[in-house]
C-alpha cells in the first residue's frame, strides 16, 4: 500500500487518503490484504503503534532539604491511603502525634486536593470531623466549602441543616451557600425546591452569579424542564439592566438541551447566535454539534470547520468522528482517525479504544478488534467489561460461537463479573443461528448466577422461537415478559402478530398486544444487515455504552497543594471533565447500546 505523510490539511474529509496515512515513528498505519469486495481483512503490525508520549517517563523531583522532602513523601502516602480507603478522618488521626494538632497547611492542602479531584464526599467528611475538633478553627470559609460539597454530592437534608446552623450564628446568606442549596436540590432531583432557592434568589437576594446560572440551567435541562430552562435564559438574554449575558457555558448548556430534546434546528439556530453575539466558539462548541449529527459525512465537515476555526480537537472530537466511520462501517477510517489522534499527542481514553473496537466488532472483524484490545493494555489502558462485551460481540457478528464463549469464559478467567448486556449479546448470536436451545441454555447460565434479565432477553427469545415459528412458546415469552413489569416493545409485538396464522392466533395476538388490528413495521432496536460474507452482523453503538471510562480515572496524587489557606470561590460548574455522561448499567441495552447517556457539554 502507498504511504504518505498527513499533510496540514486534514484528510478526514476525503475517505481516499485516510489509509495512505503514516504514524510518527514512520511505520505504515496498516499493511492489509483486500478481498475482492474491498473490505478490511488484516491490520497488521503498525497498527496502533505506541507513541514516545505514551511511554512511561520517571520525573525528577527537586526538594528544597532531606526535611522538605521527608515531608512531601509522607503526604503523598498518607493521600494515597485516604484514597485506597474511601475514608479520611482515621487516616487523618494517625498522622497526629499525641495531642498536639494537625498542620494548618497539611489539612488544607489535604482539601485542596480533594476538591480538585472531585472527591467531596471526602471533603465534606474531613470537614465535618474538623467542626468537632477544638483546635480547629472553623470558619465561614469552611461552612461555605462544605454547603458546597453536600450541593455537588446531591444531599440536600445535610445542606439545609448546615445553612439552618449559619443562620443561628448569624452568618447571612452568600451567593455561595444560595448557590450551594440550589444545587443540592437539583442533583437530588428536587427540581420545584431548585428553582424556588433561584427565584428568591433573584427577588431577594443575594444576586445570582454567572455560575449560579449555570447550575440552575443544568440542574431544569436534567430534570427534563425545558420550558422553565428556555425561560430563564431567554430573560437573561434579554434583560438590559444584568451586570453579565449568558456567557459560553450557558450557550452550550442550552445547545444540549436542544440536543437532548431532539430540536436540532433550534441548537444550530443557538449556534449561530453566538458568533453574532460575540461568544468565543470552543472545541467544546464543535462537538456538541458533532453530537447531533448520524451521517459521517456532516461529522467529518463539522471536524474540519472546527479546524478551519484554528480549534485543536479534543479526545471528544475524535471519538465522535471514529463513532460515525464505526456506525457507517468505514472501519478504515475510524482507524485513520484513531492514528491522527495518536500522531497530535492526545492519549486515548477507554472510551475512545472502546468506540474503535466497536467499529471492527460491528462488521465481525476479529482480528482487528484483537488487535485493538491487545493495543489497550499495551498503552496501560485496562480493558473494562464494555471492552469484553464487544469482543464477544466481534465474534458474534462473525457468526463464530466457540470464539465468542472462549472470550467470555476469559471475562471470568480475569476477574471481571458477566452482566445483562453480556448474556444478552450470546444469546442473540445463538438466535441468529436459530439455535433456539443454545439460547435458552445462556438464559438459564444468566439466572443461576443471580443476573435478572431485561426487556432485550425476552424480545430475543421471542425471537427465536418466531424464527422457528414457535406461535405458542412466543406467547409464553410475551406474557412473562409483561408479568416481569417489562412493556413488550414494538419487535416483540411484531413477532407475535408475523407468527399467528390461524384466526384464533391472530385474535390472541391482537388481545395480547392492545390493538385490534396493526401495521408490521420490523424495525428492530438493533439494525442487522448483511456483512461481506453474507452473514448477518448486529451494529451497536458502543460510543454510549455506560461501562466506558472518562478522563477523571487518570487523576493521580501527583504532588501536595502547598496552601496558608484556600481561596474559596463559587465552584465552576466543571464537575464533568469528559464530555460524556455516565448511567448505571444495570439499564443497559445490549441489543442498540442506545444513548442511555447524554453528551455534557457545559462541562
Amino acid at each position: 500500500m502507498e504511504a504518505a505523510a498527513i499533510g496540514s490539511q486534514s484528510p478526514l474529509s476525503f475517505p481516499s487518503s485516510l489509509c495512505k496515512a503514516k504514524v510518527s515513528s514512520g511505520l505504515p498505519i496498516c499493511n492489509v490484504k483486500m478481498k475482492s469486495n474491498r473490505r478490511l481483512e488484516v491490520v497488521c503490525r503498525g497498527m496502533l503503534a505506541t507513541r514516545k508520549f505514551m511511554q512511561r517517563k520517571k520525573k525528577e523531583e527537586v526538594f528544597k532539604d532531606a526535611a522538605d522532602e521527608a515531608e512531601q513523601k509522607n503526604w503523598r502516602r498518607m493521600m494515597r491511603e485516604i484514597e485506597e480507603a474511601g475514608s479520611a478522618v482515621s487516616i487523618l488521626k494517625t498522622q497526629r502525634s499525641g495531642k498536639e494538632p494537625l498542620p494548618r497547611d497539611v489539612i488544607l492542602g489535604t482539601l485542596v486536593r480533594f476538591k480538585q479531584l472531585k472527591k467531596w464526599n471526602i471533603v465534606s467528611e474531613i470537614l465535618e470531623w474538623l467542626r468537632t475538633q477544638h483546635w480547629w478553627d472553623f470558619t465561614e470559609m469552611d461552612f461555605l466549602m462544605l454547603v458546597t460539597a453536600y450541593g455537588k454530592l446531591g444531599d440536600f437534608s445535610r445542606a439545609e441543616r448546615v445553612l439552618k446552623y449559619m443562620n443561628k450564628k448569624g452568618y447571612q446568606p452568600s451567593v455561595i451557600s444560595q448557590t450551594g442549596l440550589m444545587e443540592a436540590y437539583g442533583r437530588g432531583k428536587q427540581y420545584r425546591k431548585a428553582e424556588a432557592v433561584f427565584r428568591r434568589m433573584q427577588t431577594s437576594g443575594p444576586e445570582p452569579s454567572p455560575v449560579t446560572y449555570q447550575i440552575i440551567l443544568k440542574s431544569l435541562v436534567e430534570g427534563d424542564k425545558y420550558k422553565e430552562t428556555e425561560a430563564i435564559f431567554e430573560d437573561l438574554l434579554n434583560e438590559k439592566r444584568a451586570s453579565f449575558k449568558p456567557d459560553q457555558k450557558m450557550f452550550h448548556m442550552m445547545i444540549y438541551m436542544y440536543k437532548k430534546s431532539g430540536d436540532y434546528a433550534q441548537a444550530r439556530k443557538l449556534f449561530a447566535q453566538m458568533s453574532e453575539r460575540g461568544i468565543p466558539l470552543s472545541t467544546v462548541t464543535f462537538n456538541s454539534l458533532m453530537s447531533f449529527e448520524t451521517d459521517y459525512k456532516e461529522v467529518s465537515s463539522i471536524y474540519d470547520q472546527m479546524q478551519r476555526a484554528g480549534l485543536k480537537p479534543d479526545v471528544v472530537s475524535y471519538s465522535l468522528l471514529i463513532k460515525a466511520y464505526g456506525k457507517a462501517r468505514r472501519e478504515e477510517e475510524a482507524l485513520a482517525v484513531f492514528e491522527e489522534m495518536l500522531d497530535a499527542g492526545i492519549r486515548p481514553t477507554r472510551k475512545s479504544y472502546n468506540i474503535l473496537l466497536d467499529a471492527f466488532a460491528i462488521s465481525g472483524l476479529v482480528e482487528e478488534a484483537n488487535t485493538v484490545f491487545k493495543a489497550m493494555r499495551r498503552h496501560r489502558v485496562e480493558p473494562d467489561l464494555c471492552s469484553y462485551t464487544t469482543m464477544v460481540l466481534a465474534y458474534v457478528n462473525a457468526s463464530d460461537m466457540n470464539g465468542a464463549e472462549k472470550f467470555f469464559r476469559r471475562i471470568k478467567d480475569d476477574g471481571l463479573k458477566p452482566n445483562v448486556v453480556v448474556y444478552g449479546t450470546l444469546m442473540k448470536g445463538y438466535s441468529k443461528l436459530n439455535n433456539v436451545e443454545k439460547v435458552m441454555r445462556v438464559y438459564e447460565r444468566m439466572r443461576i448466577q443471580g443476573v435478572e434479565p431485561n426487556q432485550t432477553i425476552y424480545t430475543t427469545i421471542m425471537d427465536v422461537h418466531g424464527r422457528n415459528s414457535d406461535f405458542g412458546n412466543a406467547v409464553i415469552w410475551f406474557k412473562e415478559m409483561e408479568a416481569r413489569g417489562y412493556p413488550p416493545d414494538q419487535k416483540a409485538k411484531n413477532i407475535l402478530l408475523s407468527l399467528a396464522k390461524t384466526p384464533e392466533e391472530q385474535q390472541e395476538a391482537n388481545e395480547l398486544v392492545g390493538n385490534d388490528a396493526i401495521q408490521l413495521e420490523v424495525k428492530p432496536d438493533n439494525e442487522e444487515v448483511d456483512g461481506a460474507d453474507g452473514h448477518e452482523v448486529t451494529q451497536t453503538d458502543s460510543g454510549n455504552h455506560h461501562l466506558l471510562d472518562d478522563t477523571r480515572t487518570r487523576n493521580h496524587v501527583n504532588g501536595r497543594t502547598r496552601a496558608g489557606n484556600y481561596a474559596f470561590d463559587e465552584e465552576e460548574e466543571d464537575d464533568d471533565d469528559d464530555d460524556y455522561e455516565e448511567e448505571d448499567d444495570e439499564d443497559f441495552n445490549f441489543v442498540s447500546f442506545k444513548d442511555k447517556r447524554e453528551l455534557n457539554f457545559a462541562s
